[in-house]
Parts: structure tokens; C-alpha cells; sequence
């Protein structure tokens, strides 16, 4: 229930939203498969990615998603998360998600 929750809340919050100022950096979703441990991200999200304006709908559900179902996995190399993970990370709560389904 609180997954659904917050994707309803990312969809509403986000159905006006524009992906123009946050194409630079590309989240790696790993094809949302069913995984069983989370691949480090290659690249920090931009300053663009945390301006509410131009969070793009389709983006901003794939990190929610990702990071609902798979936040509290260890990464596949056993360390700890990356300065790239953190950013990604950081973004996911401040799209309203819950912190605590991160690791």
C-alpha cells in the first residue's frame, strides 16, 4: 500500500513536468528486472533533475519505483553506495518517497 501510495503521489505531483533540463544525466534502472543486487549509477543526477519544474513523469517513476522495490539491496560489489548513488538517492526523497527504504 505505501508503494502505491507514493507512485500516486509522484504521478499527480508530476504530470506537468518537463524532462528538458534533466536529460543530462540518465538513471540507471537496471530494466526494472527482478534483481538481487542494485548496480552502482554511472553519473550524479545534474542541478536539473532537483528543480520540481523539470522533473519529467516517466524518470521520476522509474527512480521511485526502483528505489521503492530495491533501496534496501546491497550493491552487487559489496560496498557502499557511491557520491552518484547518494545524489540519486537524495533525489529519491525529495520526490517524497520514504527514506527508510533505503539501506
Amino acid at each position: 500500500m505505501k508503494r502505491l501510495i507514493v507512485f500516486v503521489f509522484a504521478a499527480l505531483a508530476l504530470t506537468a513536468c518537463s524532462s528538458e533540463g534533466a536529460a543530462a544525466a540518465q538513471f540507471d534502472d537496471q530494466q526494472q528486472a527482478d534483481i538481487s543486487c542494485m548496480k552502482h549509477q554511472d553519473q550524479k543526477p545534474g542541478e536539473a533533475y532537483f528543480d520540481e519544474g523539470n522533473w519529467d513523469t516517466v524518470v521520476s517513476l522509474s527512480i521511485l519505483r526502483y528505489y521503492t522495490s530495491n533501496g534496501e539491496k546491497p550493491y552487487c560489489d559489496g560496498k557502499a553506495a557511491t557520491e552518484a548513488d547518494e545524489g540519486w538517492r537524495k533525489l529519491y526523497v525529495q520526490m517524497g518517497a520514504d527514506q527508510t527504504n533505503l539501506r
